[in-house]
């Protein structure tokens, strides 16, 4: 079996429906995994809060599984040194993290919509793994700094893709992918319009003026967003069936070293 350690912010729906349909495959003896706890930057008591509804539902949702819920608040953790020494905090929290989570046993971390930046000690000394929205190929950065990425670059494709989290920010190895086309039905309509309003400015007003409500911008988001959940899924089965393993922050399959990312488009397509 194989067990995991969840890392969560829990602010929306998304959190919850991803464990929900790990806990639902592993209740019907598809995946043969067991979460050992899970961690959460918040403990939902800090003010303000505007996501302390959404997450009361995702602590509900862990206790209702019987899972050990641990917090560690980043807001109250060491004001003292948070705001002059940003590496130096980072390290401190990641040291209380790993006290935290080190009492249980686990084989592999999930960064399951954690929205903290894992420090370097911790992603050292842990294996975990990572969604980031852009093919291995692909932009770095947030999620939206990858869609504005794609626009300028007018791309073709876009895609998410899971990896082992490093000390390098969204650069470990690729461990799976998925790829889906931005032209086409349904996106060339959107790609003429947002070209016209670019001539008449620019690209960089296009931002300042519409965000991420510009319609190419969430049609691209829509689109990958729904990938992410079956691309999670199949990746931890790939993990908790044996198929490969992480060997010294190396993906191996077999004991051999991958010498590329698994393609798994056409099963999250099948999923959709």
């Amino acid at each position: 079996m194989l067990r995991l350690g969840w890392f969560s912010t829990g602010r929306g729906p998304g959190s919850r429906n991803l464990l929900k349909t790990v806990m639902h495959r592993k209740e019907q003896g598809l995946l043969d995994i067991d979460i050992s706890f899970v961690f959460c930057n918040w403990n939902n008591e800090e003010d303000p809060n505007p996501k302390k509804e959404q997450r009361k539902m995702f602590f509900d949702l862990v206790e209702s599984y019987g899972i050990p819920l641990i917090t560690l608040s980043w807001k109250e953790f060491r004001p003292d040194i948070r705001k002059s020494d940003e590496a130096a905090w980072r390290a401190e929290y990641g040291k209380k993290l790993r006290e935290l989570t080190g009492r249980y046993d686990f084989d592999l971390g999930v960064l399951a919509g954690y929205m903290l930046w894992m420090d370097d000690e911790t992603c050292e000394a842990y294996d975990m793994i990572n969604l980031h929205p852009a093919l291995p190929d692909g932009p770095k950065g947030t999620w939206e700094e990858v869609i504005w990425s794609l626009i300028k670059d007018k791309a073709d494709d876009h895609g998410v893709m899971i990896h082992i989290c490093t000390e390098e920010w969204d650069r470990g190895a690729a461990l799976t992918y998925c790829g889906f086309p931005i032209r086409g039905e349904g996106f060339d309509d959107l790609w003429n319009d947002i070209e016209k309003k670019i001539a008449a400015s620019s690209l960089e007003d296009v931002i300042g003026r519409e965000g991420t409500e510009e319609p190419l911008f969430k049609k691209i988001r829509e689109e990958g967003t729904k990938r992410e959940l079956p691309l999670i899924v199949s990746t931890i089965g790939l993990f908790a069936g044996g198929r490969v393993k992480i060997k010294n922050k190396t993906l191996m399959e077999n004991g051999v070293v991958l010498d590329k990312p698994y393609d798994l488009t056409s099963e999250v397509e099948g999923s959709l």
